[in-house]
């Protein structure tokens, strides 16, 4: 059923990324950092042992290997006591030419590492939380392949803010593609509690599962189903055989693309414009729409043939059984009906549908 998007979600714009893996593990990460700082200062060491003679303690005089560890830690660290100081031109040219911009690196690595590791997951925690307390009545994308990519094309293509979508698929490429598109994206596997629960998976308007396997795609249709009984569920199966598992698993709509293929070949033979017909209704891109909603209060006790939007209505969903345009039930519309209709392209885009206007938030396209 199309919907406009929640204008609540308009505050996500500026939040994309839900959460990224990261490259290395943590400790990795940490280690890699603190071992770049500990070589610097190693070399820091090295050069002011060699050049030793340069240097004066006011203390005792004497220069030993402790005194050049204690001058290095104290001069990287900018302390400066003063009690070992360079007294020779060259050792101030060392200092000024080797140790200063040694010491500038180690601090940017110290800050870097405080960015990475406090500041920025301190933000991005609170980030996280801040827009899962938002998502709501959000589309959750679960797998961004050739069918996720163009159902999320297509959704904002009639409309749909991409701030409404959520994207979650475990390749790195794909997740940045979705990204690009405006979308929430996160990096991860969709068949997990943890993941669908980030993205408040019981809140969603509905689920659209493409995860490119049928036995995966069922998994994740279980899993789904299991933390949103009430969300529908749209699950793309390539195999005929599997088509029940997914309705069994809790999908509310089968697509069989390869089945659809069959229907329009077969259509195609008996018919020049039957496939083209049938594509001009599925997409935005031609001079009709097929259009899914419930019906507005005004269309309450019309015929099918008397819609308010001024479309061409084909069928009538009433207490789940269909009913064609030519049958008794679709005479007179009831409170609670969704309806199928054909609507012609430029009317949908010029004004919403009565439904939209009765029963779902008002927003800007």
């Amino acid at each position: 059923m199309s919907r406009r998007p929640n204008p609540k979600l308009k505050l996500q714009q500026g939040f994309q990324t839900l959460r990224r893996a990261a490259k290395w593990p943590v400790w990795a990460d940490l280690g890699a950092r603190l071992g770049l700082a500990f070589a610097l200062i190693a070399i820091v060491i090295l050069v002011h042992w060699i050049d030793r003679a340069g240097l004066h303690d006011s203390h005792d005089g004497q220069i030993s290997f402790l005194d050049v560890v204690y001058f290095t830690m104290i001069s990287v660290t900018t302390t400066g006591f003063g009690d070992i100081a360079p007294v020779s031109d060259r050792s101030r040219l060392i200092e000024a030419v080797i140790v200063t911009p040694i010491r500038i690196a180690i601090l940017f690595i110290f800050l870097g590492t405080a960015y990475s590791f406090v500041i920025k997951r301190t933000w991005d925690k609170w980030r996280m939380a801040r827009i899962q307390a938002k998502l709501t009545d959000h589309i959750v994308v679960l797998g961004f392949g050739v069918s996720g990519s163009e159902a999320v094309k297509e959704l904002i293509a009639r409309g749909t803010d991409p701030a409404c979508i959520v994207v979650i698929d475990p390749s790195r490429g794909r997740i940045n593609a979705a990204e690009a598109m405006g979308c929430n994206v996160m990096e991860g596997d969709a068949s997990s509690d943890e993941t669908l629960l980030d993205v408040r998976i019981a809140e969603a308007q509905s689920v659209l599962v493409s995860a490119g396997r049928d036995d995966t795609s069922i998994l994740i249709v279980l899993t789904v189903r299991h933390l949103a009984p009430e969300v529908p569920i749209s699950v793309v199966i390539r195999t005929q055989d599997n088509e029940l598992l997914a309705r069994q698993a809790g999908a509310s709509n089968v697509i069989n693309p390869v089945s659809f293929t069959g229907l329009l070949l077969a259509g195609s033979a008996q018919g020049e414009h039957m496939a083209d017909y049938m594509a001009d209704l599925a997409g935005t891109g031609g001079r009709v729409q097929l259009r899914e909603r419930p019906i507005s209060s005004e269309e309450i006790g019309r015929g099918l043939d008397q819609l308010a939007s001024g479309g061409r209505g084909l069928r009538v969903y009433r207490g789940g059984k269909p009913y064609g345009f030519w049958e008794p039930e679709a005479q007179r519309l009831e409170a609670g009906d969704t309806i199928l209709e054909v609507i012609n392209c430029e009317d949908c885009e010029a004004r919403p549908s009565p439904a939209s206007k009765s029963t779902l938030p008002k927003a800007s396209r």
